[in-house]
């Protein structure tokens, strides 16, 4: 294994679903322990139940700190990180026990990478409605780390990272507006917010193209980009000052674009990343191209945060079966990263 590999806690999410079991049939691929060094922040009986489930053979070791974290095939380090009482929470369900675990296990993984004591996190999903009926207040894990980080300058990336280990930085969709009705967006979208959002993917994804300026685009909001306003004023209104202004920053830009064919054209690597004006915009032309490859990114954060693209799966939890792509594509980017920033803060390396 490689020297200097970062060390990366892997939160359990909600343990209704189906992220212990990703974790426990993940950790047999050679690639999730020789891309980090991971340790799981959650429940300890959960992970060994998940180990079972999979037909796994590794150890789950209970650690309390994270630097004695030890990873290997055949044993799994685990920090518990809840009071919640957990073994009789019904799998497949919402819960609300699920749901406070779950915010507890990200709350500690947050406070250990704020502290500097582990390079990054990566999440594994939880349920917005366990969530709320636990009286959590934020409706999902980048509000949750906005908060407790706080910062207010933020967003989520959908990344898709390249099929090799070449230097190319893949394509990375920033999300003006995220979790909110769609009736909301044009009320959240201004010139500012945008511009926001434009800088932080600039300054956020030069770490994956180690250095280079992130080439940006812009998506329009309106179909065809609002046909010079005849199917809408945003683009002219709020999106292309907003552009002009980051150009006038030195940002390497462009938009707005219509959506339909502007997508076409970052996939075929003309663009490092787009700046979508709302949740879907984004996620269906990502999760359309590699579903399984997708991952999530917390931009804006003094920490590093990655997560699986999918969801809790209660319609499979249980069973043995999930999927494993998502979590180790989620580790690797996870490590590009953080090589990625070393290599900007220290050059002469």
């Amino acid at each position: 294994m490689r020297e200097n590999r970062p060390l990366v806690a892997l939160t359990m999410g909600d343990v209704a679903g189906i992220g212990p079991e990703v974790i426990a049939r993940a950790w047999g691929e050679s690639p999730l322990r020789t891309l980090a060094r991971p340790f799981v922040v959650g429940d300890a009986e959960i992970l060994r139940r998940a180990v079972a489930w999979v037909g796994g053979t590794a150890e789950v070791v209970s650690i309390a700190e994270p630097e004695t974290a030890e990873p290997s095939f055949h044993s799994i380090p685990c920090l518990d990180a809840s009071d919640q009482r957990l073994d009789d929470v019904p799998v497949g369900r919402v819960d609300a026990r699920a749901g406070r675990a779950a915010y507890d296990f990200l709350i500690t993984a947050a406070d250990l990478a704020l502290a500097g004591r582990v390079d990054a996190i990566t999440t594994l999903p939880l349920n917005k409605e366990s969530l709320s009926a636990a009286g959590i207040a934020h409706p999902g894990h980048t509000e949750i780390l906005a908060d407790r980080c706080g910062v207010r300058d933020h967003a989520m990336m959908l990344y898709l990272g390249p099929r090799d280990e070449l230097d190319e930085p893949g394509l990375g969709v920033i999300h003006a507006t995220l979790h909110v009705a769609l009736r909301r967006v044009f009320d959240l979208l201004t010139i500012e917010s945008v511009r926001e959002k434009i800088a932080l993917a600039d300054r956020s994804l030069r770490p994956l193209t180690r250095g280079r300026p992130p080439r940006v685009a812009v998506a329009g909001l309106n179909p065809h980009a609002g046909e010079h306003g005849l199917f809408g004023e945003e683009e002219g209104t709020i999106l292309a000052p907003a552009v002009e202004l980051a150009r006038r920053e030195g940002i390497d830009v462009t938009g707005p674009i219509a959506a339909d064919t502007l997508f076409v054209r970052a996939i075929a690597g003309e663009f490092d990343a787009v700046v979508a004006m709302y949740h879907d915009q984004g996620h269906v032309a990502l999760k359309t191209i590699g579903f399984d490859r997708a991952v999530n990114v917390t931009l804006g954060l003094p920490i590093i945060r990655t997560s699986v693209a999918h969801g809790t799966a209660f319609d499979i939890a249980g069973q043995g079966r999930a999927e494993t792509t998502s979590l180790i594509e989620a580790v690797r980017v996870a490590a590009r990263i953080v090589e990625g920033s070393r290599l900007i803060a220290e050059p002469s390396r």
